[in-house]
């Protein structure tokens, strides 16, 4: 009898396991297929004569360094002038970035010294914007000059309540680094289960670094809530509106200048993503909220919650059922390349740790990273000790 429930939730944990990581999109990519539904074709191109008014919003945070390559930027985006309002938001920043800014008349200035965090700046500023659309981007990322076009022109269909952009990574290093290999090969399997979600129904969850809300459905989140960006786009989604992923919009930043910075941004998420189960629990039930909570159990969820819980577990089962029935050659087998991926893992953080990529060690070392920041992020969430107000990760620059 105990040989019998090790194997039933050794194999329905393995079953949970890659339906998470991979069979989510294969049955996205599969349903897709089935129904012939890529886009919506009666979306049209933005002209200047139709391009509806945008603001730009870039949150800033003691960027002295980089804040005018970010104002060059912004002014380079290939949008009618007379329909876009730049707002630069600065609050806390002591560095001289607010200074800066304001030698640009062009831009909107929004300054206060005491520094609440980024979710506080945005929802001081949000009742302040007139026009029907907002698009939000980082300081340290680069956007591509027909980005507004391509992401304004989704808001056609009345039933977009949000876009956003694709995330590109650059390892700046020559030779590249485990940090930058491990984040770029993360987002780029991120981007394709997005352009799925999207196709499918809706996004669940856009990235803080290029997205943009219709003005009118945003709604302010907590002071204390750790991914403003997730949370501002979910709660469109609860409304009933669709996110739209735009992979032709994109911003571009550099790679976390080492793994130990990378994993700062890793466990902040991490606390950030047990914060938004709790706060979208609503959001589990199915026979409510249909497609959306079906995607956002299989993509958001499982990966969050579930599946850092399940991976030690399928180890010691796969244990147990060696120790108690040694003649299983099939277990001994999974046990084996089990054992092998993580110490593959193991060897890989090593040289992670050395700052050198080794191809065939950092995907199990980026995949066991990531999951042993949900623990040390979910240590974090019931400590209640991830400020908001937090420690920005050391991104690369041109060697």
């Amino acid at each position: 009898m105990i040989v019998f429930l090790l194997k039933f939730v050794f194999w329905l944990s393995l079953a949970i396991l890659f339906y998470s990581y991979a069979g989510y999109g294969l049955l996205l990519w599969l349903l897709l297929k089935i129904r012939s539904r890529y886009g919506n074709k009666n979306i049209k191109p933005v002209t200047a004569a139709t391009a509806p008014e945008v603001t730009l919003m870039v949150a800033t945070y003691n960027e002295a360094q980089i804040i005018e390559t970010k104002i060059e930027n912004s002014f380079a985006l290939d949008y009618p002038a007379d329909k876009l309002q730049i707002i630069f938001v600065a609050d806390g920043s002591d560095d001289g970035t607010p200074e800066i800014i304001s030698r640009y008349p062009r831009i909107k200035l929004y300054y206060l010294p005491e520094r609440e965090g980024k979710t506080a700046a945005i929802n001081r500023v949000m009742p302040l914007i007139t026009t029907p659309i907002t698009i939000f981007c980082d300081a340290n990322t680069t956007l591509n000059t027909d980005c507004i076009r391509e992401i304004v022109k989704h808001y056609q269909d009345e039933n977009v309540g949000a876009v956003a952009g694709e995330k590109k990574v650059v390892d700046m290093h020559k030779d590249g680094t485990a940090a930058g290999a491990g984040e770029g090969l993360y987002w780029k399997y991120e981007s394709k289960l997005k352009e799925l979600d999207s196709k499918f129904y809706s996004v669940v969850g856009a990235a803080g670094e290029l997205f943009s809300v219709r003005t009118s459905l945003f709604e302010p989140v907590g002071k204390d809530v750790l991914l403003d960006d997730f949370m501002i786009s979910m709660k469109i989604c609860r409304r009933g509106y669709r996110v739209v992923y735009e992979p032709a919009a994109y911003a571009t930043e550099a790679a976390s200048y080492s793994i130990k910075e990378e994993q700062k941004r890793k466990v902040r998420i991490a606390a950030g993503g047990f914060q938004s189960i709790l706060l979208l629990k609503d959001l589990l039930n199915i026979f409510k909220y249909g497609k959306l909570s079906f995607q956002y159990i299989s993509h958001r969820v499982l990966r969050w919650l579930i599946c850092p819980i399940l991976l030690p577990l399928v180890f010691l089962c796969n244990i147990g059922i060696i120790f108690l029935q040694p003649g299983l050659l099939l277990y001994k087998i999974m046990l084996l390349t089990q054992v092998i991926f993580y110490l593959m893992a193991i060897a890989g953080g090593f040289f992670a740790m050395k700052n050198k990529k080794v191809k065939l060690l950092y995907v199990p070392y980026y995949f066991s990273f990531m999951n042993l920041a949900m623990y040390l992020g979910f240590s974090r969430f019931v400590k209640k000790n991830q400020s908001v107000l937090w420690e920005k990760a050391r991104r690369q620059s041109n060697p």
